[in-house]
C-alpha cells in the first residue's frame, strides 16, 4: 500500500515536538550548512509541510519580518526553510507547500519575500516571485549596511503594494544570515 502525501498548514505554537523535531532532521539531512540561526529563522510562523505517512518529506514556513522600502517599514512574510526531501523532488510537493504560503502572503503582509539559492530560483521566478535587481542592505545594530553578497538572490512577491524592483530593499536585524 502507497502512502498518500498530506498537507498540513499550522503556526509553530501548534505544532507538537514530533513535528519540529521532524522538520529540523529534514533540513539539517537536506543542507549541510543548516545553523541553529537559520533554524530559529523558519520558527515562529506559518508552516507548510508535506507528510507521506509518518514521515515528513516536505517543509517551508512564512514568518513576518519587516522590509524598508521607499522609507515606509512594510509588513513582509518571508519564506524560510523551504525543502523537499530528495527522493520526493519533482513531485509537485513544493509547489502545494508554496500555494499554501502564498495564500498566507495574499492575506496577512503586504509583500513575499525568500532568499534562494541558484538551483531554487527557477522554482520561485516560476511561480511569479520576481527577482530583485535594486541594492539590499540590513538594518543592523550599527545602523544600516549594505549586504552586496545577497544581491541577486533576493525575491519578492506582490501582494498589497506596488513594488519597483530595482529601488534598495533594507531588511530587518537578526543573528546568522540576514536575507
Amino acid at each position: 500500500m502507497v502512502a498518500v502525501a498530506e498537507l498540513l498548514v499550522a503556526h509553530t505554537a501548534d505544532l507538537d515536538a514530533a513535528a519540529i523535531k521532524a522538520a529540523r532532521a529534514l533540513l539539517d539531512d537536506a543542507f549541510a550548512d543548516m545553523t541553529d540561526e537559520d533554524w530559529e529563522h523558519a520558527l515562529g510562523g506559518v508552516h507548510a509541510m508535506i507528510w507521506e505517512g509518518p514521515a515528513l518529506i516536505g517543509h517551508a514556513s512564512v514568518v513576518q519580518r519587516r522590509l524598508l522600502y521607499h522609507g515606509r517599514a512594510l509588513r513582509a512574510g518571508y519564506v524560510e526553510a523551504v525543502v523537499v526531501r530528495a527522493d520526493q523532488r519533482r513531485r509537485g510537493h513544493g509547489a502545494v507547500m508554496m500555494a499554501a504560503l502564498e495564500r498566507v502572503l495574499r492575506g496577512a503582509y503586504d509583500l513575499g519575500a525568500l532568499g534562494s539559492t541558484d538551483e531554487g530560483a527557477p522554482f520561485y521566478a516560476a511561480r511569479g516571485w520576481q527577482l530583485w535587481h535594486g541594492p539590499s542592505s540590513a538594518l543592523t545594530p550599527d545602523g544600516i549596511r549594505r549586504t552586496p553578497d545577497d544581491d541577486g538572490a533576493i525575491y519578492v512577491f506582490e501582494v498589497a503594494v506596488p513594488l519597483d524592483t530595482t529601488a534598495g530593499l533594507t531588511c530587518d536585524w537578526r543573528d546568522g544570515d540576514v536575507w
